[in-house]
């Protein structure tokens, strides 16, 4: 075959993309724009192998458009420039319309996104950028206001099946087995290159492809996890809130993703420590100096050894008492203070170092150690701390914010 096999399916009209049925389903966004010839100018947000290149082509080549694909990683500012002066001429000369698909346009800094605006204002070109970042971060203002954003998502096993399928029909002297089908259809997670890579592979390596050829092509299973992106803080929050949930098998599973995909150990072990104080506090005081332990010793031994003490923290953490009563208690505090002006600090409470201080009653009637008063008298020691405005308020309740 002369071409990748990827390039041999990619769609050419809609009738052939397969999945974002919320984009271009039936009286859906995408699908509506293209069939009112109205494309505006949009970024294409999503995972790796989504089909964002692939909806990027399907929309030019159904309105007749030129496509032209650009690599912010590539190119730079001049070659935008000698792009949209042809884009001018075409549309001068030949009234055709240039689609400029910019893909991983994230990578671009705030200067190089600019020089799109005035083009992408006067339409000159529509831009098409694809991102596998959230444009609300990597994206500057401007630019994007002048953009509809389109999230598209994995694809489900379904439409991952459907490509497979297709892809495997382009070898018809190639067997192929249920259970090595099944195997690419796990492995790709979603991402329909890597699925039709897959196939492509195991292609070039047997004429009946089985699951042992299949796992020979993968040779292990690739985790998408960018730890930049988006992806990243959902992984650390599944992470944390498995931990909070009590469940240790569903942590060692987000911990291991992380572990895969090369994330910080130390950034790990931080947050743990972080939830140590958070979640559990002092109803198992242990914890905290066991995360503390955890980060001191990751920070001292690295990887691959950090990964055995990470996971004995976590389950720990996962399976240990829970309580926010101190969590709750400052932020109640906080709330208050935010809320009202508190009253002066009681006298008794102030600190008299000078006479003058003293006469002023500073420090007056202050009992220093209840604790012994009333182990030598037998007697209950009242004495009021609060400020008067907040006498009698309970912020720390144990019971009411404990397992």
């Amino acid at each position: 075959m002369s071409h990748p096999l990827a390039e041999q399916l990619r769609p050419q009209t809609l009738s052939d993309f397969i999945g974002q049925d919320h984009l271009v389903g039936e009286d859906k966004p995408i699908r509506k724009m293209i069939e009112t010839d109205a494309i505006s100018s949009m970024i294409l947000w999503g995972p790796p192998g989504s089909g964002k290149t692939s909806l990027a082509r399907v929309i030019a080549n159904t309105i007749k458009a030129e496509f032209i694909p650009f690599s912010a990683v590539m190119g730079g500012v001049a070659e935008i420039k000698t792009i949209v002066a042809q884009a001018r001429q075409m549309r001068q000369m030949y009234q055709q319309t240039t689609v400029l698909f910019v893909d991983e346009i994230h990578r671009f800094n705030k200067g190089q996104q600019d020089a799109f605006l005035p083009h992408v204002e006067d339409g000159t070109i529509i831009l098409i950028g694809a991102t596998t970042e959230n444009p609300s971060f990597s994206i500057n203002a401007p630019l994007l206001s002048r953009c509809h954003v389109y999230h598209l998502e994995e694809h489900n096993e379904t439409n991952i099946f459907k490509i497979i399928q297709k892809a495997e029909s382009l070898y018809p002297q190639t067997k192929w087995d249920s259970d090595a089908t099944e195997l690419i259809l796990t492995y790709t997670n979603g991402d329909a290159r890597a699925a039709i890579n897959a196939v492509e592979l195991a292609a070039t390596l047997a004429k009946h492809v089985t699951k042992t050829v299949v796992e020979e092509a993968l040779q292990q299973k690739a985790v998408y996890y960018d730890k930049k992106g988006e992806n990243h803080y959902d992984t650390i929050s599944a992470f944390i809130k498995s931990m909070r949930g009590g469940d240790p098998d569903a942590t060692l599973h987000y911990l291991a993703r992380m572990v895969k995909a090369g994330e910080d150990p130390v950034f790990i072990a931080r947050r743990m420590v972080i939830f140590a104080s958070e979640d559990i506090g002092n109803a198992q005081p242990t914890a905290l100096v066991l995360a503390t332990t955890c980060m001191q010793a990751v920070q001292m031994i690295g990887m691959p050894e950090s990964q055995l003490i990470l996971a004995q923290t976590a389950t720990y953490l996962a399976t240990a008492k829970k309580s926010v009563a101190s969590t709750f208690g400052l932020f109640e505090a906080l709330k208050d203070i935010d809320n009202s002006l508190p009253s002066p600090i009681p006298l008794h409470l102030r600190n008299a170092p000078t006479n003058l201080m003293k006469e002023m009653e500073y420090g007056k009637g202050h009992i220093r150690y209840p604790y012994l008063e009333e182990k030598k008298t037998g007697k209950k020691i009242k004495q009021s701390y609060l400020p008067k405005n907040l006498l009698g308020k309970k912020y720390y309740e144990l019971e009411k914010n404990s397992e």
